[in-house]
């Protein structure tokens, strides 16, 4: 699955992208008909340690999963972001077979 990954405000490691990459990959054993997948890193000029924002967004047919987690490493809110969009996808997979 092709991946755009966006970083404002930094410029991300290619060890970083190739993680969510990874990271991603993995959401097509659960639902293969993924149209696209965005990923958005920014970097909060705040004070708190919790100043990195990962969001991610990823297309489907008919609809649209957004995702948007705020952690102290990317790594982190890659993680926990991905496992939400497990989730969503899951529960739509199971919404079409009920209709079915």
């Amino acid at each position: 699955m092709k991946v755009n990954t966006q970083s404002v405000n930094f410029t991300a490691d290619r060890k970083l992208i190739d993680f969510i990459q990874k990271r991603m990959d993995k959401l097509e054993l659960f639902y293969d008909k993924i149209i696209q997948s965005d990923v958005y890193l920014k970097v909060e000029n705040t004070s708190e340690k919790e100043n990195k924002v990962f969001e991610v967004r990823v297309r489907v047919p008919g609809d649209s999963l957004v995702v948007k987690k705020q952690c102290k490493t990317f790594e982190e809110g890659a993680d926990i972001a991905i496992a939400s969009l497990e989730r969503q996808i899951k529960k739509k997979k199971q919404k079409l077979r009920a209709r079915a």
